[in-house]
């Protein structure tokens, strides 16, 4: 099958350039190209491609506003191009919460090292965000009024520190393309009361359509929130800092990026900070973070698997694995080994998921002790975490 795609950018040099690689692929046809977000709109509603690559400030129409219109007039896949700066991933955070399924750096240089890689994972990443779901709408969570928390109240964001170092290219760049099938067997869903379990650590991994899916997610626990929380998305360093401020404003509970030594305490999250590895160590009953390097054997930076396995074995039994959206399995073995300790695993069901992959890969697995769909996790999370 042949992916139709449209190419809006204001460079005339990109366009051509991204069209010629595309092409080359011959799984993917160019149908179109414009060259402001105005344009983008309207060759979208006429064309109907299968994807969209989408800059993000151009002239006439800026990059999110072109999202926002396509998702309200013709939801399509979106995928975003943008720089790997600090700034750049505070705008690409609004492009996905408008609607975007992925992103790219628009800097060639910072995606791979060689054009055939280059082609490679351009071509890749387009037949993946194809198989996506895009501005999936989630409908309220089922509860009873008094299990609702209060709105979220508006907080300063801590600044986190500007990252030194240059940034790295997303690795989800790396993960494999096989559109998931449908799922063979019903999910087992919520019912109407949520049993009370202690948890020693709630950890959540999640990748492709994460951004919105966390926040969605987080935004519904109270400050008082009982356990502490650890956040895997695959992201690049030079995102995670934005990421973790965007969350921390909109949340109750506290959010910032892990940093190592964090200890881990009731009503704050930490995100693993993109390009590293985040490993949790209980030592004399005190749980703390390990920042390492990443492995470059490993695909992901920062990886499910990793930072569960650890917890795995610093929680035996006493830990609760959510598996959010997201392509390729990362996650799965990390969720077998909390299973082995007996801890619990929940994974999020397909009809809500972006990209249905790694939480399809936990269920299938037999891994899932629940599959819920997104807009009941955060209730759930408030129920039966005491």
């Amino acid at each position: 099958m042949t992916v139709s795609v449209l190419v809006v950018d204001d460079s005339g040099f990109f366009r051509r350039r991204l069209k010629e690689i595309l092409s080359a692929s011959g799984q993917i046809k160019v149908v179109g190209t414009a060259s402001n977000g105005r344009e983008g709109v309207d060759l979208a509603e006429k064309l109907r491609p299968d994807v969209i690559t989408m800059d993000y400030e151009m002239p006439v129409m800026d990059g999110i506003s072109a999202v926002r219109e396509i998702m309200q007039k013709c939801p399509t896949p979106v995928l975003m191009f943008s720089s790997l700066t600090y700034e750049g991933a505070r705008v690409t955070l609004d492009a996905l919460e408008a609607g975007a399924v992925d992103f790219l750096p628009k800097n060639f240089e910072e995606i791979a090292r060689d054009s055939s890689q280059l082609q490679k994972i351009l071509i890749q990443r387009v037949m993946d965000v194809s198989g996506s779901r895009p501005g999936v709408k989630t409908p309220p969570p089922s509860r009873s009024p008094s299990a609702t928390p209060a709105r979220p109240e508006s907080r300063q964001p801590a600044q986190p520190a500007r990252p030194a170092r240059a940034p790295q290219r997303p690795s989800a760049s790396a993960e494999p393309a096989r559109k998931p099938a449908p799922e063979p067997e019903a999910p087992r869903r919520a019912g109407p009361k949520t049993p009370t379990r202690h948890y020693q650590v709630v950890a959540i991994g999640t990748s492709t359509g994460g951004p919105v899916a966390l926040q969605k997610v987080l935004t519904e626990l109270p400050a008082s929130f009982p356990a502490p929380i650890v956040l895997i998305q695959h992201m690049p360093a030079s995102f995670t800092p934005a990421f973790a401020e965007r969350l921390n404003r909109l949340c109750r509970i506290e959010v910032r990026q892990a940093e190592d030594g964090d200890v881990l305490r009731p009503g704050l999250a930490l995100l693993a900070p993109g390009g590293k590895q985040m490993m949790i160590e209980n030592r004399s009953g005190q749980a703390r973070v390990r920042i390492l390097a990443s492995d470059e054997r490993l695909n992901y930076k920062p990886c499910v698997d990793v930072t569960f396995g650890s917890l795995a074995r610093s929680f035996p039994g006493k830990t609760l694995g959510v598996i959010l959206t997201g392509m390729g399995a990362d996650g799965k073995e990390g969720c077998r080994m909390m299973k082995q300790t007996g801890s619990v695993v929940w994974s999020q069901d397909e009809k809500t998921s972006v990209i249905y992959g790694m939480p399809m890969a936990v269920a299938r697995a037999g891994l899932s002790d629940e599959i819920l769909p997104l807009q009941d996790i955060g209730p759930r999370l408030v129920e039966g975490v005491s």
